[in-house]
């Protein structure tokens, strides 16, 4: 709510990232209010249209604010929370895909094209048996930044 008020943006993208990790926490008198149980009058029209801010303690329409989940995993989320959802799948990068990324990173950082070439065999070499992701290739080529600009030792 304060960012919306500050910013003066009453339309906002709103992105929370890997919302399954968010947990549930329990309060010294043993209530249990997790992030999903918040969202929930958010996520519905009907209720975010009439939300009221239990801080402010006044009415705000929180309709027009688009929400962008993202998890890794949808077991931990309840039906009702999934129920107010689309949930849209991503398939799994494939090599061809990882080793387009690592490419266009490449050559952003001015990579040589032998620590190019020894990332694509990696990525040839394990990213079926290993399930290399975005991630992994995104530190590899730190890696052969970070080597690039460090020293000559002889």
């Amino acid at each position: 709510m304060q960012t919306i008020v500050q910013s003066l943006c009453a339309n906002p993208i709103v992105v929370i990232d890997e919302i399954e990790k968010a947990g549930t926490p329990t309060s010294t008198k043993g209530q249990a209010y997790g992030l999903t149980d918040g969202l929930l009058p958010l996520l519905e029209p009907s209720s975010a249209a009439a939300w009221k801010c239990p801080y402010y303690q006044i009415g705000f329409d929180m309709s027009w604010i688009s929400w962008v989940l993202t998890s890794n995993s949808l077991k931990p989320l309840s039906a009702p929370f999934l129920r107010r959802l689309e949930v849209l799948r991503l398939t799994r990068l494939g090599k061809g895909d990882l080793i387009a990324f690592a490419e266009r990173e490449g050559a952003k950082r001015i990579l040589s094209e032998a620590a190019l070439g020894a990332i694509y065999q990696v990525i040839e070499q394990f990213a079926d048996t290993h399930q290399l992701n975005l991630r992994h290739v995104s530190r590899m080529l730190a890696r052969a930044e970070a080597e690039a600009s460090s020293p000559l030792l002889h």
